[in-house]
């Protein structure tokens, strides 16, 4: 029994070292890609850099489901936009609060904004109802609680770089900065859009555009078909589509959003879990793909993105078992202890030195003030190792799929974005 207890460990501790080294190889393209890209220059122009031959009209989509605290700053911080070829289209799906209310004053100020609304169909429904209704030759889908910057929608454009380019990320960051938890996805986010980001868009595989901010190519989206409305991971499902097509995802880092992170430990666990579902869903739809080399390096990468998204947690919580079950049975087992000190002694400090990088890479140091919230960082990774059971579990026994957002609660923390803006009605 303890040999075969000790295998075990083994294997787990090797699975999570051998993931550990992969993460810790992708860290020079991340540079590679910036070394590329350094900064960003508003002089230069979109026509001659991008595939545009013109600037093209830009279609931004806004579902909202009972949205009503932050409606208004997201719709108005998109009309502050320097860029002057766009639409507003807000959806309402069905709210129980003031949100088409809102919408529709705000609509009285923004002549670019038209406010629709419908019965409630889920996040899905209301995106296509958006797009049927859209004119733009790019669609730009945003989630209601985002605030952009003067210049979001044309650095978004920017990363339309060649013609195999069929979608956009953008970089996505915390506004709510206002609690111990807030703070603490500020800055670990950093890991995810400053780090990996740049990582996977310079290996061609960026596997997610972001449904708080992600700009499709009409013709592409023509061709993939509508948004899926039966899943709730819908942008990863679209992105893994847009790559079946034969194009790729750009992210640009510069092109930034605003938006609520999880306030709670109840929030976040519900988005965490929703997030997992989601990608238990699309990997469903299409396991095809994964380690299709007919995909390129997406199709490698799914493989590596499935071991460590859905196997890995199971294997984590089989190694704790596997450690404490000598305790429970009365035997005494030699656990490998070098390759869980390695564990121990390489992971946390490899993890803050990649943190800095990450924060380096988008140029936000004022970040780390919050670094003493990362004595949060071991009991996080502990709780978010469960949320792929919890997802699986969930799953198996055919959950509803619903929005199932986050509690809104209007908080910005970042100067700037809410200012009084020039098109304010007297």
């Amino acid at each position: 029994m303890t040999a075969v207890l000790e295998g075990i460990a083994v294997v787990v501790a090797l699975t999570v070292l051998a993931t550990g080294a992969v993460r810790l190889a992708l860290v020079p393209f991340a540079v590679v890609f910036e070394l590329r890209r350094p900064g960003h220059d508003d002089t230069v122009p979109l026509v001659g850099t991008t595939i545009f031959e013109e600037p093209p009209f830009v279609s931004v989509i806004v579902p909202a489901y009972n949205e009503g605290v932050v409606l208004d700053n997201c719709l108005r911080s998109i009309a502050r936009s320097t860029y002057d070829r766009y639409e507003i289209i807000c959806v309402d799906d069905g709210s129980t609060d003031d949100t088409f209310t809102r919408a529709t004053a705000v609509a009285a100020d923004v002549p670019q904004l038209t406010a629709l609304t419908q019965a409630n169909r889920g996040k899905g429904a209301a995106l296509n109802t958006g797009i049927a209704h859209s004119k733009g030759s790019v669609l730009l889908l945003v989630d209601a609680d985002g605030l952009f910057q003067p210049h979001t929608i044309d650095r978004m454009l920017k990363g339309f770089r060649d013609d195999r380019v069929g979608a956009v990320c953008g970089n996505d960051r915390p506004v709510n900065l206002d609690r111990v938890q807030t703070r603490f996805l500020a800055l670990i986010s950093h890991l995810g859009t400053g780090l990996m980001r740049r990582s996977l868009d310079e290996l061609h595989c960026l596997p997610i555009v972001s449904g708080n901010i992600g700009a499709y190519r009409r013709e592409v989206l023509d061709m993939v078909g509508a948004v899926r409305e039966d899943t709730v991971g819908e942008d990863l499902e679209l992105t893994w589509r847009v790559y079946g097509a034969g194009y790729r995802v750009a992210f640009a880092p510069h092109a930034l959003l605003y938006a609520e992170s999880p306030s709670t430990p109840r929030a976040l666990w519900r988005q965490r879990v929703r997030w997992a579902r989601g990608l238990l869903q699309v990997t469903r739809l299409h396991w095809r793909m994964i380690a299709n080399l007919r995909f390129g390096a997406f199709g490698a990468y799914l493989l590596f993105n499935t071991v460590t998204q859905i196997v890995v947690p199971f294997l984590q919580v089989l190694g704790v078992l596997v450690i404490a079950a000598p305790a429970l049975t009365g035997e005494i087992a030699t656990p490998p202890t070098e390759l869980w000190d390695l564990l121990i002694l390489v992971g946390l400090p490899g993890s803050v030195a990649l943190l800095i990088l990450a924060v380096a890479l988008d140029r936000t140091p004022r970040d780390l003030e919050y670094g003493w919230t990362l004595l949060a960082w071991p009991l996080y990774s502990s709780v978010m190792t469960l949320v792929m059971i919890r997802a699986v579990w969930l799953e198996l026994k055919g959950a509803e799929n619903r929005w199932n957002k986050l509690e809104r609660t209007g908080t910005v923390s970042v100067a700037g974005l809410v200012d009084d803006p020039p098109w304010t009605s007297s």
